[in-house]
């Protein structure tokens, strides 16, 4: 099945959760797509909205991010590629720890965009970057409710300054992460294997594999719940895979640039 959070133009600004169905996006009776994971997805059916998916902003149905105002967002550095590149351009090494266990960090739930979303260029930087990643939300008993793409926008040369300090990454992420553009459910996708693929103005810029995670969804939902509750609609982030940055590559973007993952 596939979840997604839309709106209309006589809707309101929040949207409605949907089912996507062929050229057709089902609304589903409920308040928002958190309320829909949490019921396991079982929400019964609303009004049918019939448009072709390629033109759905311009008849009328807009996607946005499938869960926009998350309970939480925790962003995980799984692929070994990814972590590997990006200290060995800074002349280090992946450290040990890295193998001990998932390690994650938190960023903004209040700054998620959805697919097509223009992205304001941040003050303070001038290294603005990409990442590609999938994302799994919770749905209900903390088990993964469906999978999405995200991106995790980064300001790299400030992201380097606040791990020099020792916390973070904090305003080197929480500007925007982009999510969407549906929820596929784990009967549908399971998250172990994809060929994840990220282009700048239409030149391919990174390919890389989800079966490359070094830790299964099932570590790190076991590390990201530990000691404490994972809710409906909390994003758990894979990181990025490898070759999954313009970092990766000696490359930033500039303002005007179109990103596709």
């Amino acid at each position: 099945m596939r979840l997604c959070t839309f709106r209309t133009a006589e809707g309101p600004a929040e949207g409605w959760p949907g089912r996507v169905d062929g050229d057709r996006i089902i609304r589903l009776d409920a308040p928002d797509l958190m309320s829909v994971l949490a019921q396991r997805g079982q929400a019964g059916d609303g009004a049918a909205l019939r448009t072709a998916p390629a033109e759905l902003p311009a008849a009328g149905a807009e996607l946005l991010a499938p869960v926009p105002r998350p309970p939480s967002v925790r962003d995980f550095f799984a692929f070994e590629r990814h972590i590997a590149t990006a200290r060995a351009n800074r002349g280090a090494e992946v450290p040990a720890e890295w193998y001990e266990f998932p390690a994650f960090y938190f960023t903004n739930p209040a700054a998620v965009y959805g697919p097509g979303a223009e992205i304001s260029y941040p003050a303070g930087t001038a290294m603005l970057d990409y990442e590609l990643e999938v994302a799994a939300v919770i749905g209900a008993d903390g088990q993964i409710g469906g999978f999405t793409i995200m991106n995790d926008w980064s300001a790299r040369d400030i992201q380097r300054k606040e791990m020099r300090v020792g916390l973070g990454p904090a305003k080197a992420k929480d500007f925007a992460t982009s999510l969407g553009p549906v929820l596929v459910t784990p009967d549908e996708f399971d998250g172990t294997h994809a060929v994840m693929t990220a282009r700048v103005n239409g030149e391919e810029r990174s390919r890389g594999d989800l079966a490359d995670l070094h830790y299964s969804w099932a570590d790190i939902l076991a590390q990201a719940a530990r000691n404490t509750v994972l809710r409906p609609g909390d994003v758990i982030g894979s990181g990025t895979v490898g070759t999954g940055s313009g970092a990766e590559h000696g490359k930033k973007l500039h303002p005007g640039d179109v990103v596709e993952l």
